[in-house]
């Protein structure tokens, strides 16, 4: 049997390009992996058989929606096996920290967990080429998970530049409660944007900016004006009042992690960020902290 983490993701940085050739959206974000999210017990037994997904949820509302033939790890233990030929019976189990719909990436990573497992315990020796190509079928952010750390992240999601690390820096999460229907969000914003996306911030200001104060990052998210000003009024006003909560507690940086409904604040004073928590948990049900991932790259632009 083995234990892997599968960790959430925020993004500092989303901005969405028009529609591609291919259906998809243009991306351009910095995703920052964080140390806390889902663990997958995955046991390989003896002899050939079917694969057995089992859930524990940890997550508001305390149940998932659908049943565990349509859970991505689910999907993605399927595709493993179509791919390798590795026929042995699977039990997986699943402990579900992360919310649904909270923009936290938690189905991709925990599909990427179950890929990377597999072709330990199966003893495939897949290359990180050949896991991607299967990680891309599954999702547009999975293909991130395989590596987690803090990445350019470009295409719709499958090309991947792994950056350093932000330092010293704590991550307040809040989610207002309220799930966010990701194609929902997508056709929002293609409804309502007047003319075409606003102009790209260039890539090596992304990246060079990661290494300054958070105060002077240059990142934003194309979600959360839109939320704001054409979102429903209780979730704009959940938004506004989250973002603006945080700002006022001490983050140096504070915005929206996908197409939501998670926020986040970015602190470098602990004891602000500890203080932060205990306000905020008056109000919000879901506020936790935890710290970036880490893992070191050089960025190496495309």
């Amino acid at each position: 049997m083995l234990t892997w983490e599968a960790p959430a993701k925020i993004n500092l940085h989303l901005r969405v390009k028009g529609l591609r050739a291919d259906g998809y959206h243009g991306l351009e974000s910095i995703f920052l992996a964080l140390a806390w999210g889902d663990t997958l017990r995955i046991d390989a037994l003896k002899g050939p058989g079917g694969c057995e997904l089992s859930r524990n949820c940890f997550c508001p509302p305390g149940d998932l929606p659908f049943p565990p033939e349509q859970d991505l790890a689910y999907r993605a233990a399927l595709l493993f096996r179509e791919k390798t030929g590795f026929d042995r019976a699977l039990r997986i189990e699943l402990d579900k920290r992360i919310p649904l719909g909270a923009g936290l990436g938690g189905g991709s990573s925990d599909a990427a967990a179950v890929l990377l497992a597999l072709n330990r315990l199966a003893g495939t020796g897949l290359s990180a080429a050949a896991l991607g190509a299967l990680a891309e079928t599954l999702g547009s952010d999975v293909p991130f998970f395989l590596s987690p750390g803090t990445a350019l992240v470009y295409g719709r999601g499958e090309r991947v530049i792994p950056l350093d690390s932000p330092r010293n820096i704590r991550v307040v999460l809040v989610n207002p409660g309220f799930s966010s229907d990701t194609a929902g969000a997508f056709r929002l914003l293609d409804a309502e944007r007047d003319g075409p996306a606003p102009e790209d911030i260039p890539r090596e200001i992304l990246v060079r900016a990661l290494s300054g104060s958070p105060g002077l990052w240059p990142y934003g998210n194309d979600f959360l004006p839109l939320f704001l000003e054409k979102g429903k009024s209780g979730e704009a006003e959940a938004y506004r009042g989250i973002i603006l909560s945080l700002k006022a507690l001490g983050a140096e940086f504070a915005g929206l992690s996908g197409s939501g409904s998670t926020c986040f604040g970015i602190f470098t004073d602990g004891g602000a960020a500890d203080r932060a928590v205990r306000n905020l948990l008056e109000r919000w049900n879901f506020v936790r902290i935890t710290f970036p991932l880490a893992r070191s790259g050089n960025a190496v632009l495309q």
